[in-house]
């Protein structure tokens, strides 16, 4: 009896517990994402995946915040983008359905926001339209960091690292509904608002009419909170928003204004804020003078009337060209101004002729590195050169020299398989990466100011027909005009997972070692045929930085025998062991946590030109239709 009776007290407090739990899950709020969606397969936070199921209500009205961006710049063509109705857009904003909004003014989405499984979203839907976008890409680029790329990751059945065009992908938006303490305080409503440069939540609360610590607990934030670009703010509402007059990003810092934040979170008196990895679709403004960049990939076309740019005439079937990330074929009509200084070098284009040569501009003919900052005092044999341009009805189209090989990117990690010439030997390997050390050296030490490339990728080195290599995509070059020292800072932090230096992504520090650091990148490509992420095999599966992997080979036990099954398989041990040894501890010391143990561009070019050297003695038949080593790099 007694035994019973305990018994039947057990399941009386198992059921009072398992209450006061639900209770509490009911009251309790939203966690703030804290830029876990910056790191796409290292983090598995369920913040990422969206806001909980927590709220009184299945599903509810909400709110989304967007910033009109070209193309996006009329209620009609965002609310298409955002799978929303133009009409509710268009009244809650006071503009008409058709009618054009200003730049980076900010709009307000109403939009139903309902429970999925665990997680209140609102879906809409996208149509991959390049081969170089990424989910990455799609989440804050395009939707602003209205989603992430875990969700997408999650609820779409694509290979994250294999989209295709063509593919329609879900994009869950972040949205929530209010929960019972919500309630009871009067809130209505919670929009998800996308966090500027410099947004503050004393300002965002008196812009939105809300309270400021009300803010704070929707979102679990304490006072000295940091967050971040591309992430949402859940914004709790007790009546429905007003048309808003704008909201502009804060320019960025000069190196004299800016500082690193401090390490662990904010320090001032109110939220702090620092920038997250992701791609802006304020780029094409950031970036300055952008262009449409068309590979001239002629089939028996007629001759161009004012002279050929830079170009081969032979057919190229077997690489396919990629797209590239940036998709508006148009710039800003001023570009025409800063080009005028460069007209006596540059070859002037008929519209006509631009499209004879590029079959009316398909896609086909569209390659990776299509952006290009117009940087005319910058020549090299290792960098693409501007050839020339057309202007046609306040467009600008640029035409640069043609590497018809396609990308190192295509020769790495696409080609594979298909046949024995299509995979790069160890003397070309070695090659590419001295053509490479060489563009980036001129970069750093031999222009006026010095530039940093700030994009180096594999997909960005460009392989011309005797396979020398052309380091292109100069969309974000960065001049280093400090003059007590080369470095910056920035807040606007852009760049491909697996190429960014630490330094750049913890503080947006800009120095010549954010090249060295992707260059040791290219370096491990190189070495081992992987991508700059890749599936770990064996036991320890899952998604592994190249630049960590390094680590891991080079380090403990038997590293001889490591290092062995690191290399590219496709190189079928046809390779000097000991050089490519060399070249890993190379790589090893460019990807290096702290940017003063790696080496500069210029000890990078003496090293591969020795390594270079010696691979000449250990294979001279299959690089004597090279120039020499003395010859190209020396100076």
């Amino acid at each position: 009896m007694a035994s019973s009776s305990s018994t039947i007290l057990f399941l009386h407090l198992l059921v009072l517990v398992l209450l006061l739990f639900l209770f509490s899950s009911c009251y309790s709020q939203q966690p703030y994402i804290n830029n876990v969606q910056a790191n796409c397969y290292g983090s598995n936070a369920s913040s990422a995946l969206g806001y909980t199921c927590n709220g009184v209500e299945h599903s509810c009205t909400s709110f989304l915040t967007f910033r009109a961006k070209s193309p996006y710049l009329s209620p009609a063509v965002i609310a298409f983008l955002l799978s929303a109705d133009a009409s509710n857009i268009s009244r809650l904003n006071s503009v008409i359905d058709v009618g054009t909004l200003s730049s980076d003014e900010l709009i307000i989405i109403p939009i139903s926001c309902s429970c999925s499984n665990q997680y209140y979203q609102h879906n809409a839907s996208y149509t991959i339209k390049t081969l170089s976008e990424t989910y990455l890409d799609i989440a804050n680029e395009t939707y602003q960091g209205l989603s992430t790329c875990q969700a997408l990751m999650d609820q779409n059945p694509f290979d994250s690292r294999k989209l295709a065009v063509g593919d329609q992908l879900v994009v869950p938006l972040r949205c929530a509904c209010p929960t019972i303490n919500q309630t009871k305080a009067g809130i209505k409503y919670l929009l998800s608002y996308i966090i500027n440069w410099q947004d503050d939540i004393s300002t965002l609360a008196q812009i939105f009419k809300s309270d400021y610590q009300s803010i704070l607990d929707a979102n679990e934030l304490k006072e000295k909170s940091t967050y971040f670009p591309f992430t949402t703010l859940l914004i709790p509402l007790t009546t429905e928003p007003t048309a808003l007059s704008s909201s502009r990003p804060s320019p960025e810092p000069s190196a004299s204004e800016a500082k690193p934040p401090p390490a662990g979170g904010g320090g001032s008196s109110h939220t702090g804020l620092f920038a997250g990895v992701g791609v802006g679709v304020g780029l094409l403004l950031l970036i300055g003078a952008l262009a449409l960049f068309f590979c001239l990939r002629r089939r028996e076309k007629p001759p161009l009337q004012k002279g050929e740019p830079v170009s081969s005439t032979t057919e190229y079937e077997d690489l396919p060209l990629k797209s590239t990330s940036l998709s508006s074929p148009t710039t800003p009509y001023h570009l025409a101004s800063s080009l005028q200084s460069a007209l006596d070098w540059m070859t002037v284009y008929k519209f006509e002729e631009l499209q004879k040569a590029t079959e009316y501009f398909d896609e086909k003919h569209r390659i990776k590195g299509s952006v290009y900052r117009v940087l005319s005092t910058i020549s090299h044999s290792s960098l693409i050169r501007l050839s020339g341009f057309c202007l046609h009805e306040g467009d600008t189209y640029m035409v640069y020299e043609y590497a018809e090989m396609g990308s190192l990117s295509d020769w790495l990690h696409h080609m594979k398989g298909k046949s024995d010439s299509s995979c790069l030997t160890w003397s070309q390997r070695i090659q590419i990466a001295c053509d490479v050390a060489d563009g980036l050296n001129y970069l750093h030490n031999y222009t006026n100011p010095p530039y940093v490339h700030k994009n180096l990728k594999s997909s960005n080195v460009l392989i011309a027909k005797d396979f020398r290599a052309k380091v292109s995509n100069f969309g974000l070059a960065r001049a280093l005009a400090d003059e007590e020292g080369l470095q910056r800072l920035t807040r606007h932090v852009v760049g491909t997972q697996g190429y960014l230096a630490p330094e750049y992504l913890e503080h947006g520090l800009i120095t010549p070692k954010l090249d060295v650091f992707a260059f040791g990148v290219v370096l491990l490509e190189l070495l081992s045929g992987k991508e700059a992420t890749f599936e770990r095999e064996g036991e320890e599966k899952g998604e592994i930085l190249l630049s960590s992997a390094i680590e891991e080979v080079l380090s403990g036990e038997d590293v001889r025998s490591k290092l062995r099954g690191f290399l590219d398989l496709y190189l079928r041990d046809d390779y000097p062991f000991d050089l490519a040894f060399a070249t890993a501890e190379l790589a090893k010391r460019c990807v290096s946590h702290d940017l003063n143990s790696r080496p500069t561009m210029n000890e990078l070019l003496v090293s591969l030109s020795a390594i270079y050297n010696s691979t000449l003695d250990w294979n001279p038949e299959g690089l004597a239709s090279s120039r020499s080593a003395s010859t190209v790099y020396g100076r």
